[in-house]
């Protein structure tokens, strides 16, 4: 299965998850407090030098990115049309930063040490009674996993419906796309199920 995790041996492979996903958190609060245009497009274009640091290559990461980008633009035309142009540019700039930035912790730390992090921080709320911290874990693991998978299921419906002399329709994807998620979904939940994977302590 294809995950995000990128090989290499940069600084950013070497910092531990924990460290990183802390950095991340506060980065992410920073950006949302500060409301300077020109400030946020600092912090993209820093965003997007630390992400080509990584060398995963334009076209990789357009594949990457392509779907994120689109949906920023999206929701940075919706702010230009019901609010300022100011504000639009602000939204742009802190959304583009903030998914550089998770993109690179994510292309840098494996699924395992996610999954490691995201139990230990759930442990307080095991604690209460509220949830199972090794199921929190498992379920960012397995989100984790199926994104790049849904991705590659997008790209194989659309070059079928090519294929065909079809004209790829957003419909006509996201209904197959769907149907054969749901189905891998039910897959997986009966492997985690056989196995007593939830049950372990």
């Amino acid at each position: 299965m294809k995950t995000l995790y990128v090989d290499g041996s940069g600084f950013l492979h070497r910092l531990s998850a924990r460290v990183k996903l802390v950095l991340l958190a506060a980065a992410s609060l920073a950006l949302f407090l500060i409301q300077s245009p020109s400030v946020l497009g600092v912090g993209a274009v820093a965003s997007g030098l630390l992400y080509a640091s990584l060398r995963i290559g334009w076209r990789q990461s357009w594949l990457r990115l392509r779907v994120l980008f689109l949906t920023i633009a999206a929701v940075a035309l919706f702010t230009l049309v019901f609010n300022s142009p100011v504000e639009a540019v602000s939204v742009f700039f802190r959304l583009s930063a903030l998914a550089l930035l998770a993109s690179a912790v994510t292309a840098t730390t494996t699924t395992g040490d996610f999954i490691t992090e995201v139990t230990f921080a759930a442990l307080p709320l095991e604690k209460l009674g509220l949830i199972k911290a090794a199921d929190i874990g498992l379920s960012i693991g397995l989100v984790l996993r199926f994104i790049p998978e849904m991705l590659l299921r997008h790209q194989a419906i659309r070059d079928a419906h090519i294929a065909r002399g079809l004209r790829p329709r957003p419909l006509s994807i996201i209904v197959p796309l769907i149907i054969l998620t749901l189905k891998n979904a039910d897959e997986i939940a009966s492997a985690i199920d056989a196995r007593a994977i939830r049950a372990q302590k």
